[in-house]
């Protein structure tokens, strides 16, 4: 499982011109699965991103959770984090899942992160044409991947 997140002082998700989700203050989080990812993937990651300290304190220095900034969150699938780039200039997307293992993964995700922040999160639709509007904070933007728990 992979995720991007950012940092971001406002983000939203539109499907066919419809704004569907919408955030302020939080984090947007691009989460990418593959065939390999498991339950213990979903709660290592939500986790690890609930409880990351990558908001301002008082003095200015990345100290808060987003847990204890009370920040939002959005995820919105996106298969293309696990592009392959090794052959030629066509990027291969045969490590990321197919819907019908993605689908109750991203669900189960989305559920966690709830979970563990203790509020709803937003959402995007899988699998559909989404624009992804942002406004990214600092900016932030950090890549992680729970086969590489770094």
């Amino acid at each position: 499982m992979r995720a991007t997140i950012q940092r971001v002082t406002t983000a939203s998700v539109t499907v066919d011109g419809k704004v569907i989700s919408k955030i302020s203050n939080g984090l947007l989080i691009f989460l990418g699965i593959e065939d390999a990812d498991t339950v213990d993937d979903i709660k290592w990651l939500s986790n690890k991103i609930v409880n990351l300290r990558i908001f301002n304190d008082e003095e200015g220095v990345m100290n808060l959770s987003l847990q204890q900034e009370e920040g939002e969150a959005l995820v919105i699938s996106q298969f293309t984090l696990h592009a392959s780039t090794k052959k030629g200039n066509r990027p291969s997307y045969i490590k990321a899942a197919m819907p019908e293992i993605a689908i109750p993964l991203y669900e189960s995700f989305v559920a966690q992160l709830e979970k563990d922040l203790g509020k709803k999160v937003g959402t995007g639709v899988f699998g559909a044409d989404m624009k992804v509007a942002l406004l990214n904070d600092g900016p932030v933007t950090i890549q992680i991947d729970t086969k590489n728990r770094e």
